[in-house]
């Protein structure tokens, strides 16, 4: 299951941020804090992506 930490590493990588339950604390100060739209679209685009591929990964351990 893709989670907003998944979101936040793929829209935002290297950035400084603390995510306490569901409260995100924006620690960065070079880049911006991405929007819940921004994070809720991300997390739908790798989710897609994952379950996209939910084929290859169950016959994967049938061709080694």
């Amino acid at each position: 299951m893709i989670t907003t930490i998944d979101a936040l590493q793929s829209l935002k990588p290297n950035a400084d941020w603390v995510l306490r339950g569901d409260v995100l604390e924006w620690l960065d100060t070079n880049q911006t804090q991405p929007t819940e739209a921004e994070l809720t679209a991300e997390v739908a685009r790798l989710q897609a992506a994952y379950d996209a591929k939910a084929y290859a990964r169950s016959r994967a351990t049938a061709y080694p």
